[in-house]
């Protein structure tokens, strides 16, 4: 299994996030999991919120969320691109577009995994996020592998949306 860490954001978010991988891994092992299955390529999430490292007062709310991208098929596949789609519980989308995920572009083969944790910060007490990755088979054959949608609630959003 390869693993990797990455973080998004501004620098203050960049460190809250190394804080948190230190003192509280743990709570993403317990989190809930959400999950997606495109050909035979299977996305785990985990989210959870950092209540230590966020500011209600100042409208910053913080996630951790861990991926797990197993690949179940038969071909060996590289991870080439990454889309997010983050909509605040005002409504607010901004996409995320990239190469790779925590500065990788992993090839798993039949039967291996990947793993890694970021994170990301809003301005309300809740949202969601979902998206794909793009991987690419050894005979350059493409396909978009879905994330599947989940929230990112906070004990601070008292209209509970998700």
């Amino acid at each position: 299994m390869q693993r990797g860490v990455d973080s998004c954001g501004p620098r203050p978010f960049l460190y809250a996030f190394a804080e948190f991988r230190i003192s509280e891994a743990e709570s993403l092992a317990r989190a809930p999991a959400f999950e997606a299955e495109t050909d035979g390529v299977i996305v785990r999430v985990r989210p959870v919120f950092i209540d230590a490292e966020s500011s209600p007062e100042e409208d910053k709310f913080l996630w951790a969320y861990h991926v797990e991208i197993e690949n179940r098929g038969k071909r060996t596949l590289q991870l080439m691109t990454r889309h997010w789609k983050i909509t605040d519980s005002d409504g607010r989308m901004q996409e995320v577009k990239g190469e790779g995920v925590v500065g990788k572009q992993p090839v798993l083969r039949p039967g291996a995994s990947f793993e890694y944790t970021s994170g990301c910060p809003l301005t309300t007490p809740s949202g969601l996020m979902q998206g794909a990755y793009q991987f690419e088979d050894e005979d350059g054959g493409a396909f978009e592998a879905k994330i599947p949608l989940f929230a990112l609630d906070s004990p601070y959003d008292e209209r509970r949306p998700n």
